[in-house]
């Protein structure tokens, strides 16, 4: 995480419901946490795990890891959308400033109150409609992230079910 008001002075855009993460040199990204749990859950193969039951079992945990970690982005996606929904959006209102005329009130089931904004024209639907989406998405995310780390918890404390002479020849 950076300091707030350092991440202001690089970005001016930036609003109080926004937190400013990565490195200040740069250079690394998302994407080199993608490929780690790409590169993490492979179907068979020696691998780093090694071949046979200890090695399914080390894939599981492996698995067991990049589920954990699916799920706490699933989370963040649910925390950030849930936000999102309840202050409303950032608009020019009636008065023609610039605020989050609905950061204080119940806006959602009320779309009379929408006409408060004027600017960009029809942002609180764009708002909703994007926004339920996300949350709807992130509870997804976190519903089959959940799944697989009980699956491959399952298969890391009880191994699979095959039998040896079917676990022969496995591996790359």
């Amino acid at each position: 995480m950076i300091d707030w008001l350092q991440c202001m002075e690089w970005l001016r855009a930036l609003t109080h419901n926004m937190v400013c993460a990565g490195y200040e040199q740069g250079g690394r990204d998302a994407c080199q946490v993608l490929c780690t749990g790409i590169s993490a859950v492979r179907a068979g193969g020696k691998g780093c795990c090694g071949v046979g039951c200890c090695g399914n079992r080390c894939r599981m945990l492996r698995s067991v890891c990049c589920a954990l970690s699916g799920a706490l982005g699933g989370f963040y996606c649910l925390v950030v959308s849930a936000t999102g929904l309840a202050n409303g959006p950032l608009c020019q209102d009636t008065s023609m400033n610039w605020r989050y005329p609905f950061k204080e009130i119940s806006y959602l089931g009320n779309s009379t109150l929408w006409d408060e904004c004027v600017r960009p024209a029809q942002v609180v639907l764009w708002n909703v409609v994007l926004f339920s989406v996300t949350l709807g998405l992130g509870a997804l995310e976190l519903a089959l992230c959940g799944v697989q780390a009980v699956n491959g918890l399952l298969g890391t404390l009880c191994g699979d079910c095959r039998k040896p002479t079917e676990r022969q020849g496995e591996g790359l």
